[in-house]
């Protein structure tokens, strides 16, 4: 039996978002021998990858949606995308995290898998706003077989306000609770990074909220897959400048790369193959 028939349904979309984004287009005759699945289920997938507006169906296949500099696909959708890169890329943003710290964790499909992470560093003290990743650390503090905190367990503090399609909490309550507070480290997620746009999102009170974090860090590591660099969203909240460290995955290509080490101190990119 081929590994692709035991993918889930979310990894087998994100495999063929992936391709119609690599190849700009694709049939779906060639997804089934690809995927080794039934037509159907390879329709299904394309129906439900349409619905979330990251691709456009036409005759016999799809091809990838240019996406508007507004719009934002939802936690659900995003969760989709890139599920190894975010993987490896919480992998090596976790050893950033020392034991005792504060740090804060901004929301996004990548904080989320970061976060299932950072359950296992000691000791850290941890504002977020996002609802998800508070209940990754929440379900955490659980002892195994006991009904106290886990030994170590962090603690979490989740800053209220408005929540958005990403599930993260923003406007003028968020902002005053993180305006109060100073972090040794904030983990950011962005929806596009570049020269000349900085940090953007497409949700300008996201935007706002993510100002106050960036100012009330001592250090900034954003987090962001291959995909992210180059793209631009519709309010910019940072300058390459204010930013301290970026963790990629291998997909970076090589004159993003350049860019990156040009313009930011520290670059990581996660899965690279080890130096001989």
């Amino acid at each position: 039996m081929s590994d692709h028939q035991n993918l889930l349904a979310e990894q087998r979309r994100a495999l063929i978002l992936d391709e119609v984004r690599r190849r700009g287009g694709v049939r779906v005759n060639e997804l089934t021998r690809k995927l080794s699945v039934s037509d159907m289920t390879v329709r299904r997938d394309l129906d439900a990858l349409a619905r979330q507006g990251v691709i456009e169906k036409v005759h016999g296949g799809a091809v990838p949606v240019v996406e508007a500099t507004a719009h934002e696909p939802g936690f659900e959708a995003k969760s989709a995308l890139e599920l190894n890169a975010k993987r490896d890329i919480a992998r090596e943003a976790a050893k950033l995290a020392v034991p005792g710290s504060a740090i804060a964790l901004a929301g996004g499909t990548t904080a989320f898998a970061l976060a299932q992470e950072l359950v296992e560093v000691p000791e850290l003290t941890v504002v977020t706003n996002s609802v998800q990743v508070a209940d990754v650390f929440h379900s955490a503090r659980r002892s195994s077989g006991g009904s106290g905190p886990r030994p170590g367990a962090a603690t979490v503090v989740l800053t209220g306000g408005v929540r958005t399609l990403s599930d993260t909490l923003v406007g003028p309550v968020a902002d005053a609770a993180i305006r109060s507070l100073h972090f040794d480290v904030l983990f950011i997620g962005v929806h596009g990074i570049s020269v000349q746009a900085g940090l953007s999102t497409p949700n300008l009170a996201e935007a706002e909220t993510n100002r106050h974090f960036v100012r009330s860090a001592r250090r900034v590591v954003v987090i962001a897959d291959h995909t992210k660099w180059g793209t631009v969203g519709l309010s910019s909240f940072a300058d390459l400048e204010q930013v301290d460290t970026l963790v990629t995955d291998s997909g970076v290509s090589d004159e993003a790369r350049e860019e990156i080490v040009e313009h930011l101190p520290g670059l990581v990119v996660a899965g690279a193959p080890a130096d001989i």
